[in-house]
């Protein structure tokens, strides 16, 4: 596995992008696929809108879907396992923009100033580094739980999946989303899934868990000012039985 690709500034400064960057800083072209923008805040409103206590951000990235349950969450903590993600995350809570490089071909590059997102509320926010495989007992537990984009680069996701029943509250919801982009870099190939990711979800899922919603989001991530990584990612809804 390799785990440094996403503690490089390049990698920092894509996912800031992705995450915080407006239509126009991303994709910069008329008539290109818009809508996949903004996905980070997209894929969190899926845990619901009702208000509750906790809620937790786990492969989090840079944070921008943390900010959106701190909408519905009083208490929200924002896991990632990349340390140089956690701390610009935490870097632009504290200073309500920050700067990044854009690459637009070769060696040309520009600069675009990202800003704090003005809904949610950061001081809700707790950013810290950690492993989503092993997510320790002293967090506690969850009514809300976000997944996004994570279980296809855990080397071992189904001990991530084994955790849930623990991790959430009676009641609780599991918003998991993934693009099904299983690869040899991040997990074996022994801890891919037998079959289709859909069907391996609901077989682990089902004992401690309903099934409440199958849908899809667009995302969109720049590469350079003409090459972007335009994927689905499939989502499914959760509750603790």
């Amino acid at each position: 596995m390799n785990d440094n690709i996403y503690e490089t500034r390049k990698l920092v400064d894509e996912y800031l992008l992705f995450h915080y960057g407006t239509a126009d800083d991303v994709l910069g072209w008329a008539g290109g696929p818009s809508e996949a923008v903004g996905f980070p805040e997209r894929v969190a409103r899926h845990v619901g809108t009702e208000k509750v206590a906790r809620a937790l951000d786990v492969g989090a990235a840079v944070g921008r879907s943390s900010y959106t349950l701190s909408e519905i969450a009083e208490e929200v903590i924002s896991i990632d396992y990349s340390l140089a993600f956690v701390e610009a995350a935490a870097e632009l809570a504290e200073n309500k923009e920050v700067t990044v490089s854009r690459l637009i071909e070769g060696n040309v590059k520009d600069e675009v100033t990202l800003r704090k997102p003005t809904s949610g509320d950061s001081s809700r926010i707790s950013f810290m580094q950690g492993d989503a495989m092993v997510i320790p007992q002293v967090l506690g537990t969850f009514d809300r739980v976000l997944a996004a984009n994570l279980i296809c680069r855990l080397p071992e996701p189904k001990k991530f999946l084994d955790r849930l029943p623990s991790l959430v509250n009676e009641g609780g919801r599991v918003v998991l989303a993934t693009p099904c982009t299983w690869l040899e870099e991040f997990t074996p190939p022994e801890n891919f899934p037998k079959g289709e990711t859909l069907d391996w979800l609901k077989k682990e899922m089902s004992e401690h868990f309903t099934l409440e919603k199958e849908t899809n989001e667009p995302f969109l991530i720049r590469e350079t000012a003409r090459k972007f990584q335009w994927t689905v990612s499939q989502v499914t809804v959760w509750r603790r039985k």
